[in-house]
């Protein structure tokens, strides 16, 4: 088995623009996305002396990136009442867990309006997907739907990570476009 080794001189220039890209689609601001990577980088130095090198060094930084993404949204549903967040990780052994913090109404008080509304939108979800060309729908369901990492959909597809993103936020465009005008 490789050993990883760390070399924090070289990690806001390997991994910056990647943990951001990460960060900003997620927390969708700017400011707070720079914190939560200054975080991550001041985190990793103060316990570079338990990385065990079973893991890259990328992955390793997107670990503690997504433990402080999740301590952003903890702070900020702290202060703002009935919010949700749910949260994928991989754990020390490297199995996935998820991870959900909730405040809000009882999932079992609905009525059959909240039901028929859910019914249509689902409905109306899959047949927007439709409109989306194969590949687009495909990429949009893996990436957005099934959580897919950004490497496997970019070598399933074989494209680059930039171009995953343009489909992705084509797809969301295109999407939003058609549930406005069939289920809104």
């Amino acid at each position: 088995m490789v050993k990883h080794q760390l070399d924090p001189t070289k990690w806001i220039d390997k991994y910056a623009d990647y943990l951001y890209n990460y960060t900003i689609v997620r927390v969708n601001d700017v400011e707070v996305a720079k914190d939560i990577i200054s975080e991550t980088f001041l985190a990793g130095l103060h316990s570079k002396d338990n990385f065990k090198g079973e893991a890259s060094e990328r992955t390793w930084l997107i670990s503690i990136l997504k433990r402080k993404i999740i301590d952003h949204y903890r702070k900020s549903n702290s202060k703002k009442g009935k919010a949700e967040v749910r949260m994928n990780f991989k754990n020390e052994d490297g199995e996935d867990e998820n991870w959900i913090e909730q405040q809000v109404s009882d999932p079992y008080d609905r009525n059959a309006q909240d039901t028929m509304e859910n019914t249509e939108l689902g409905v109306a979800i899959l047949e927007c997907l439709d409109t989306l060309s194969p590949k687009h729908a495909a990429i949009f369901k893996m990436k957005t739907i099934n959580n897919f990492d950004t490497e496997a959909i970019c070598n399933e597809f074989n494209i680059t990570p930039s171009n995953l993103w343009v489909i992705i936020h084509r797809a969301r465009v295109a999407m939003a476009d058609c549930l406005k005008n069939n289920w809104l």
